[in-house]
């Protein structure tokens, strides 16, 4: 489930593929040699390097997504450095206007105060609690002064500012930028420079606020941190970034079956992304697998790998095998679960058109999507793909409704 732990710095973390592993996925390195050669000099030396990576807690659950950063931290840690979990809990409440093309409205105390506790048990499903430290920033930045925030913001320009190209387009096209939202990489940086950070890990997104902990702490006298950064996760659809909002992540908080069945959707392409950003496994073990489907081996084989290790990781292995069973008994066999609760359906004496039905019973969002759906040939009822879309149902019947490999329903049709 997780790379063999090694509980102090060795001479091992020299070799070509502990550097690999810490390569991994990545998106850059910067300076790159610079962060070898600190990286070697922490293996020479018995002296572990810290590691942060920041989080604001502006949401109270965790994806895969989140966890691209913490399985680096995980490696990290298991080759013996000084692993910083930081949740922003004071910037979290100005609001991180990246990516964002109008000012994000802040946090309350209470919604920050409530999702850094989520995350606090969130995270050890990775990261080992006994190896990890966790800090709030708010820990010296609630102990500024007007002077220490005005001497911190004369350390950057707003031509620098600028460069950042979310605030650039905004200023570009007329959106408005508060002057809060200048601070938050500003307070973001200076998180480095009280940790006194070695390297600091963050998203592609982020890569602005990674370097300015380099600037300050470059200012404040203090060896410059490396910055490590990771490309944003796709999704289940393959095209988007993982998100709740969208409706394509896989929550770590969620039931094995339901985890294991969302990592069985996937494409075969992206089964390979997801290895490289998710999965322990070796990479030298991850070519060989692509190796055996170049060869003919099914690809089925290796999602089931897949799946299985992320599940164990976020439950445990007996949860990660009943899953597996499930879904064979499932889908591989084509049965279907017995625990489905029945869903009374109100209708009226004309019945309900299927595309209807569908959203009735919270199979799909819109009318629409159900239409296209059954155009792609993935609806069926009672284990018949339903081809035409004016078929409609009246009260008195009881339904098994399915769409795609993964959403059931088991509804029972009511007078209105």
């Amino acid at each position: 489930m997780f790379p063999s732990k090694h509980p102090a710095i060795t001479e091992q973390a020299l070799s070509e593929q502990s550097w690999a592993e810490i390569k991994r996925g990545t998106d850059e390195i910067i300076p790159e040699a610079e962060f070898r050669a600190r990286f070697e000099n922490a293996a020479v030396n018995g002296t572990p390097l810290i590691v942060k990576a920041g989080f604001d807690p502006t949401a109270p659950d965790l994806h895969l997504g989140h966890t691209v950063l913490l399985n680096k931290m995980r490696w990290l840690q298991d080759m013996g450095h000084d692993i910083v979990f930081l949740i922003g809990d004071f910037t979290g409440r100005i609001g991180d206007p990246t990516g964002k093309n109008v000012t994000r409205k802040p946090l309350t105390e209470e919604q920050v105060e409530a999702n850094a506790r989520t995350y606090e048990a969130q995270i050890y499903k990775v990261l080992d609690p006994a190896r990890t430290r966790v800090v709030l920033n708010s820990s010296w930045l609630n102990e500024f002064s007007a002077a220490d925030l005005i001497r911190l913001a004369s350390s950057h320009t707003v031509a620098r500012m600028l460069e950042r190209d979310d605030f650039s387009k905004r200023y570009q096209s007329n959106q408005p930028i508060a002057i809060h939202e200048f601070l938050y990489p500003l307070l973001q940086g200076y998180d480095s420079v009280a940790l006194n950070a070695d390297l600091e890990l963050g998203g592609t997104d982020q890569k602005f606020n990674l370097l300015m902990g380099r600037h300050l702490q470059q200012a404040q006298g203090q060896a410059p941190q490396a910055v490590l950064t990771m490309p944003l996760l796709e999704g289940l659809d393959g095209v988007n970034k993982m998100s709740k909002s969208l409706d394509n992540y896989v929550g770590i908080d969620e039931a094995p079956n339901e985890q294991y069945g969302k990592l069985m959707s996937i494409s075969d392409d992206l089964m390979w992304r997801y290895y490289e950003l998710l999965s322990f496994e070796p990479i030298d073990t991850v070519a060989d697998y692509k190796a055996q489907v170049a060869n003919g081996e099914n690809p089925m084989t290796y999602k089931h790998r897949l799946a299985r290790e992320i599940v164990a990781r976020f439950h445990e292995d007996a949860a990660a095998s009943q899953a597996y069973d499930a879904f064979v008994a499932r889908f591989s066999n084509k049965i279907v679960p017995e625990d489905i609760a029945v869903t009374p359906i109100a209708v009226d004496d004309a019945g309900m058109q299927i595309a209807a039905l569908l959203v009735a019973c919270g199979l799909t969002q819109s009318n629409g999507e159900g239409m296209r759906l059954i155009k792609q040939g993935a609806v069926r009822v009672d284990e018949a793909v339903v081809t035409d879309k004016s078929v409609s149902y009246v009260a008195g019947q009881e339904l098994l409704l399915q769409v795609g490999k993964r959403r059931i329903a088991r509804v029972v049709l009511q007078p209105a």
